[in-house]
């Protein structure tokens, strides 16, 4: 169905698993699937504040968490880049021809209407198909 799944993941929930599992139904005979986490820099007036090192080791663990979520997972690459959340992800589809987006969304509650969640601009703004997952 889909050439190119990109499946954007937050480090801190478990929802990866599942979000890879659809990803992959929707790629039969082996499409590339792109397991993306953006590491969001500490912004304005705190990053000032913080060590660049304690900055650099932070990195440092999503790397090695986003490896670690992909382990074993085969044709499933990772990538981790710099940069807000949902920009970064519609940015990333558009600048690498994936057709598909797989991305885990919470339950909205009042704040994401008024705000939106990561999910809802990605949908919004994608370039491609999106499905969203929900436990």
């Amino acid at each position: 169905m889909y050439k190119k799944v990109l499946v954007p993941m937050a480090l801190d929930h478990d929802i990866s698993q599942h979000t890879l599992a659809v990803a992959r139904a929707l790629s039969p005979g082996g499409g590339e699937l792109i397991a993306l986490h953006v590491y969001e820099m500490p912004q304005g007036s705190v990053s000032a504040f913080l060590d660049k090192d304690l900055v650099a080791e932070g990195y440092r663990r999503a790397r090695l968490e986003l490896s670690r979520k992909v382990e074993g997972r085969e044709g499933v690459s990772s990538e981790l880049v710099k940069g807000h959340t949902a920009r970064t992800i519609i940015d990333f589809a558009a600048e690498n021809g994936v057709d598909c987006i797989v991305i885990g969304s919470h339950k909205p509650d009042l704040s994401d209407y008024f705000l939106g969640s990561t999910a809802s601009r990605v949908v919004r703004h994608a370039p491609c198909a999106v499905h969203v997952y929900r436990r």
